[in-house]
């Protein structure tokens, strides 16, 4: 099978396409073929070493297909069933073998496609919104870099919740693709501060969902009311210096937390609460899964170049 294998780690360029044998299903996993990968910004790390992994390695941790093998051990799931997965290292392939436990059933509703493109990001977008800061009905927040797959997803559950967002973007076409996805108001970065101020009367937005990082977070603590949640769950723009809690303090009490999908999907019932929930929003209309851009699995490199360059809106998919 075609595989895209980190011999080295490094730049787009060390991405490379190979052939690699056919995994077969140890207890407790399964092989699926893989009918789409996920692109997401943990990969770039991943390849660049700034997470390391042994090289080499094949990239890649999400994705949707269909059940090739199952293993020793597997009683749930069958040969032939379709099934999605955010934990799967090697998913840049044809076929990967991933833990059981892993796997979530995808329901006729919903397409391949559409599951491997919401699978990580709705996961995170449901529980920033549901758990981390629990959105009330009139609540003002904002959804940094909402355009991206995230941020979609994000404005559309807090809109869900009966919540307003004040969605920030970088240019004309993705301010567009956040009001599209339902956002109240769309600024850029520079101007959230001001428009956070303006639209709660100087009191402040209840959350703060911050995936961009050192060039968003001293503004995005400043708009916080009292009490306010930063949710710090990424750095696209570089990681955020040390803080000194005090600051927090004085600013109102404020919280901060750095969650992380592993800590809100801890054992089987709650990853499968929360993909029942995404799915069915889906399957009804409720939840729109935006696709950005298609890639071979033979141009990955130029996929991780243009994710990089900020040139992708929505989700990026790798088609095997």
């Amino acid at each position: 099978m075609r595989v895209i294998q980190v011999t080295e780690h490094g730049g787009p360029e060390v991405l490379a396409l190979n052939e690699a044998p056919t995994p077969h299903p140890g207890a407790g996993h399964i092989v699926v073929d893989v009918a789409a990968a996920g692109l997401n910004y943990i990969d770039t790390y991943q390849r660049s070493g700034s997470y390391p992994i042994d090289t080499p390695f094949v990239l890649g941790m999400e994705g949707a297909g269909t059940v090739r093998e199952v293993g020793g051990g597997v009683h749930s799931i069958s040969v032939g069933d379709r099934v999605a997965w955010k934990e799967g290292l090697g998913s840049y392939a044809e076929s990967v073998a991933i833990e059981a436990a892993q796997a979530v059933p995808v329901p006729e509703g919903v397409t391949d496609e559409l599951a491997a493109a919401v699978i990580l990001q709705g996961i995170t977008a449901h529980y920033l919104a549901t758990s981390t800061y629990p959105v009330q009905e009139g609540e003002w927040v904002v959804v940094h870099a909402a355009a991206g797959g995230v941020g979609q997803l994000l404005t559309q559950i807090v809109k869900l919740r009966g919540g307003h967002v004040l969605a920030t973007t970088s240019t004309t076409e993705k301010a567009a693709l956040a009001s599209a996805a339902g956002a109240d108001q769309v600024v850029t970065y520079g101007e959230m501060l001001d428009a956070a101020t303006e639209l709660t009367g100087g009191i402040g937005v209840a959350a703060v969902y911050d995936g961009v990082g050192a060039s968003t977070f001293d503004d995005g603590l400043a708009a916080l009311r009292i009490r306010g949640t930063m949710a710090l769950f990424g750095a696209a723009s570089g990681p955020v210096p040390p803080l000194d809690p005090q600051r927090l303090n004085r600013a109102g009490g404020l919280y901060l937390t750095r969650p992380s999908i592993a800590h809100y999907t801890r054992d089987r019932a709650e990853l499968i609460s929360r993909t029942d929930e995404i799915f069915g929003w889906i399957s009804d209309g409720s939840l729109a899964v935006q696709v950005g851009r298609r890639y071979p699995l033979a141009e990955a490199a130029q996929a991780h170049r243009d994710l990089e360059g900020r040139k992708t809106t929505a989700k990026v998919l790798l088609i095997p």
